[in-house]
């Protein structure tokens, strides 16, 4: 039984250039999800046609946003890419120029054109949980978020804090912090008899 091999990894999505192909329904659920969760993102928009809807949220958080067909040049100084356009072939082509520049691309609901999939996220203040169904069930992933969102207390960001300052407070080398920090959070998640 094949299991899900991607690498979870959490950018700083302020330090690097990313480039959203696509003015509709699903570049906007794109922008929704990555300004969600990294407020000062550097996204910029091409697409031949861009909804209202996305004109607006543009101009409200200042993206460059241009209405226009895709570019070869538009991947100059990009690190990621996402590809939200209803056209196979022009997305296919987008993805393999992305491929020759060694730039990491998401073409979406095309898991064969994806160097890295977009997960359902559970946030609470410092707490951030990502979930993937390794592009199987986007719909088990959102199942899975409201589980867990109801399940983390909007506390939960205090606890971070507090054993923040814990963490600070222990001595000792790696492993004796490392247990110091498992007898105090241990009450956390107490063991069954």
């Amino acid at each position: 039984m094949a299991e899900n091999q991607l690498f979870p990894v959490f950018l700083k999505l302020e330090k690097i250039n990313l480039l959203l192909v696509g003015g509709g329904y699903v570049a906007m659920e794109k922008l929704n999800a990555i300004f969600q969760n990294s407020p000062e993102a550097r996204v910029k928009l091409v697409a031949t046609q861009i909804s209202p809807e996305i004109r607006e949220f543009t101009n409200a958080k200042n993206i460059g946003c241009e209405e226009r067909p895709f570019a070869s040049s538009d991947l100059d100084d990009v690190k990621l890419v996402i590809v939200a356009i209803n056209d196979k072939e022009a997305s296919r082509q987008i993805y393999q120029q992305c491929q020759a520049k060694n730039i990491l691309a998401n073409v979406a609901d095309t898991p064969e054109l994806c160097d890295f999939y977009l997960s359902s996220v559970v946030h609470k203040g410092n707490l951030k949980i990502a979930i993937s169904t390794n592009g199987k069930s986007p719909t088990v992933a959102k199942r899975v978020k409201e589980v867990l969102s109801e399940a983390f207390p909007e506390e939960i960001d205090e606890v971070l804090n507090n054993l923040e300052n814990v963490r600070a407070m222990l001595s000792g080398d790696f492993a004796e912090k490392v247990e110091q920090l498992n007898q105090i959070t241990s009450v956390l998640a107490p063991t069954k008899t």
